[in-house]
């Protein structure tokens, strides 16, 4: 710096800081070889205040307002400096001024899924985001904790370091309060109180007041958040059987309007009762699924089928409604063979009970 910018600095007797910036929160008064003039006219704008610091001490702070400097107010800085009589100009001194205003809408979030254990879905990973808001609460610690000597220190300096502690501070929060992650979305204020409460005193070490923490989402991974939504689908649809007749018919009206692909009537016809058929199986198996099996009935018992030797040859099997046709026939008489699963040889038919029914109920040959 030449001559005349020395006795140009010389001649500034106010010290001021006009904000610009949004992001700054230190900033250093330049001022040639840090001296300032006696008299000198202190300008602090409202959401400011100036430290004044002494070979690395902070000394007098200032708070909104017009001064001239004199060692009536810096009372601090004239006792580190011996001035017992009054100083004359210049002296030498650090001004910085800090901003005291909110820095809002600071982001948080989780970068990896944090593994949670959770009442009802057991262990689960989660990932949550939001916002936060903080201002200076007391310059002089901000100063010696943070910003140190820094001519100029914005929010990008600290909020990595803040991020890092809301993540890891709100998940353990929201692990302790151990709200089920489906209540979780009606409880975001609930929870963002249980944060604030258990980080503030940690902001406060850094000389920072945290006014506000918010949660904006708190979600599971993709695929649990899938297979989430095909449980509520289930849910929602309700009774199976009736749902799966209900898509088919569907399905068979809009088959019936496409007549190049519908195949005619009776195809129509054979395909509804496939479908139908299908449906009640698979409405029944998932009806089985959901109730444990403990409200069907078992299926019904199938009666015995029966071999018959009709003009010695062996027929069948029959079943009971086949077996009636033969008796009305005499294809099926007293003494004609039958056999069975179980039956350790041929006999004849009016030796086995489960056939006498049948052979009484044909009436007599004609006369």
């Amino acid at each position: 710096m030449g001559l005349w910018d020395k006795l140009k600095n010389e001649f500034i007797d106010i010290i001021e800081w006009v904000d610009s910036s949004q992001d700054t929160i230190v900033w250093k008064f330049p001022r040639y070889q840090n001296e300032i003039k006696m008299n000198s006219k202190l300008t602090v704008r409202e959401s400011q205040v100036a430290v004044f610091m002494n070979e690395g001490t902070v000394a007098d702070i200032f708070q909104p307002g017009m001064y001239t400097l004199t060692t009536q107010n810096l009372p601090i800085l004239s006792t580190l400096r011996g001035w017992k009589y009054g100083f004359n100009s210049p002296f030498k001194a650090d001004v910085f001024f800090v901003s005291t205003r909110q820095f809002v809408n600071q982001k948080w979030g989780t970068m990896n899924p944090v593994m949670m254990r959770d009442a009802e879905f057991g262990p689960v990973r989660l990932r949550a985001f939001g916002s936060f808001a903080f201002r200076v609460k007391d310059a002089g610690v901000f100063l010696k904790e943070v910003s140190a000597t820094n001519p100029d220190f914005n929010v990008e300096g600290i909020t990595t370091q803040l991020r890092n502690l809301a993540v890891s501070r709100g998940m353990e929060a929201i692990a302790e309060a151990k709200i089920p992650v489906l209540d979780l979305a009606s409880q975001y204020e609930e929870v963002s109180g249980i944060i604030t409460g258990k980080i503030k005193s940690e902001f406060e070490e850094l000389g920072l007041e945290l006014t506000k923490f918010l949660i904006e989402n708190v979600s599971l991974p993709p695929e649990v958040e899938a297979a989430l939504d095909k449980r509520s689908s289930i849910g929602i649809v309700g009774n199976l059987n009736s749902y799966t007749q209900f898509q088919i018919a569907n399905s068979l009206e809009k088959s019936a309007e496409n007549p190049g692909g519908g195949g005619g009537t009776i195809g129509a016809g054979v395909g509804a009762g496939i479908g139908l058929g299908i449906a009640g199986q698979l409405a029944g198996m998932f009806q089985n699924q959901q109730g444990g099996g403990g409200n069907v009935p078992p299926p019904l018992q199938t009666d015995a089928q029966f071999f018959v030797a009709i003009d010695g040859k062996q027929a069948g099997p029959f079943t009971t409604d086949q077996l009636t046709q033969l008796v009305a026939n005499n294809s099926l008489q007293a003494q004609t063979l039958v056999w069975k699963k179980g039956m350790n040889g041929w006999a004849a038919a009016n030796t086995v009970p489960e056939l006498g029914a049948l052979l009484n109920s044909a009436p007599p040959p004609l006369p």
